[in-house]
């Protein structure tokens, strides 16, 4: 058996995440399907994660195992003539039979985009969460300091994480101003639990309407309690940036 593992980009909006389902489309699913016309075996593809419905990946990895005779060109020009168009392999390399797109990731950097100006964007709407009113930068970027090192992310947390528990260390976070009216959020961390970034941004979002303040954003993360963060942002803005291994 030869492992390979996956470089993937994807557009999440039309996809009910990342895990394979029954009856609705998924990255995993497509994936899967293509290797199967490619290959003529059933192979499972092992994610990094899982990302939620509506939620893009441009450095999403993957994994699985086929006793083939195709190589690494042949599976990146195959699948990419099989896959739809919102889905990008951008590399496929032949990996150690030990490596796991899971086990052996040591942290992740998701991104989160927030277009914040008056008036809304025709091009890139679903790769933004737009806010009329203007934010404090400033503060925004207080609050985001105490997230540094390792804490437990329950307040965070989203209902029905699979996990045995909410600590999380985070490595570093960033929040920076571009063209247009783009906020651009990034947070890189050794684990992350569902919704989590989501649920972190909606809660920078009040800091940064003045609803409260960077020292309530901290008291907020110590209170390990989900009811009193804000609401979750939504999945278009959030992208899977990298993981690091």
């Amino acid at each position: 058996m030869r492992n390979f593992k996956l470089t993937i980009e994807y557009d999440g909006s039309r996809y009910c995440g990342w895990q394979r389902q029954n009856n609705d489309p998924t990255i995993q699913g497509e994936i899967e399907q293509a290797l199967m016309t490619m290959t003529g075996q059933k192979i499972s593809l092992i994610g990094s994660g899982r990302t939620d419905a509506g939620v893009h990946a441009y450095g999403q990895v993957a994994n699985f195992k086929c006793d083939t005779k195709l190589n690494t060109e042949d599976f990146l020009g195959g699948l990419n003539s099989l896959i739809p168009e919102d889905i990008v392999i951008t590399s496929c390399e032949e990996v150690a039979e030990t490596f796991h797109a899971r086990y052996n990731a040591k942290s992740k950097t998701y991104v989160y985009r927030i277009l914040n100006r008056s008036r809304p964007a025709a091009i890139f709407r679903q790769y933004a969460w737009h806010i009329r009113k203007k934010l404090n930068l400033e503060h925004m970027c207080s609050a985001i300091t105490h997230l540094s090192g390792c804490h437990d992310f329950k307040a965070f947390e989203g209902t029905g994480s699979p996990r045995s528990h909410t600590n999380r260390c985070v490595l570093n976070t960033s929040l920076l101003e571009e063209n247009n009216g783009y906020l651009v959020f990034e947070i890189e961390a050794d684990g992350l639990l569902r919704f989590m970034v989501r649920n972190i941004v909606g809660t920078l979002v009040e800091v940064g309407l003045g609803k409260i303040t960077p020292a309530d954003f901290k008291r907020i993360l110590d209170s390990k309690d989900r009811s009193q963060a804000g609401a979750t942002a939504p999945a278009r803005g959030l992208f899977l940036k990298k993981v690091h291994y």
